[in-house]
């Protein structure tokens, strides 16, 4: 039996997205364009869902803990029709925890700590910041939650859980994941060992 679709979803936009600042486990909200970029999610996943066959109310709609994600998800369900807060919430889906740096840029990062941030451009995969967690701990756990997954499903959590996600699923390697740019305002279909982007 193939494993189950996942149409993942990152949140839209905060204003620490615009701002450049680590968010990880800050539990920042959407600002007016992460709102519109939810909205267009939500059409986005209802042409995909025409297109493909699967009935929204028999997907497993799942979303990480954090305010954007949970918000994004109302707003994307709404979009569908169906009913905003009938979801659940996976607390391993919650975004890469930045430790200490979450709410600094990576210029003032560079600024501050060089030495620690070099290592981290040495090797993102298993770098952890000062009381944070490494792209390779977040990996454990999104392969944990993917694997229990029991249908087809929709997802809405972040960057660094789709990055850990793609690498234990083989679709980017240890190293090319951490650099996969994660984008907003678009729906990543992964299906059948390979992930595919709608926009």
């Amino acid at each position: 039996m193939p494993p189950p679709l996942l149409y993942y979803i990152r949140h839209g936009e905060t204003d620490w997205n615009v701002e450049g600042r680590l968010q990880g486990r800050r539990d920042i909200p959407l600002n007016a364009k992460g709102r519109t970029q939810a909205r267009r999610c939500g059409e986005i996943l209802r042409e995909l869902l025409a297109r493909d066959g699967p009935d929204a109310s028999g997907l497993d709609f799942v979303s990480s803990p954090l305010g954007r994600a949970r918000t994004t998800m109302e707003i994307v369900r709404s979009a569908l029709g169906i009913a905003p807060y009938a979801y659940r919430i996976d607390e391993r889906l919650i975004e890469i925890g930045f430790g200490t740096w979450e709410g600094s840029t990576t210029k003032e990062l560079r600024r501050q700590d060089p030495d620690t941030y070099a290592a981290r451009e040495r090797d993102k995969w298993r770098f952890a910041p000062p009381q944070g967690e490494s792209y390779a701990d977040v990996s454990l756990r999104v392969d944990a939650w993917y694997r229990a997954l029991s249908g087809d499903s929709v997802a809405v959590a972040h960057g660094g859980t789709l990055r850990g996600l793609v690498a234990a699923l083989g679709i980017m390697s240890e190293s090319e994941a951490p650099m996969l740019d994660v984008a907003q305002g678009v729906v990543y279909l992964i299906a059948d060992g390979q992930m595919t982007r709608y926009a």
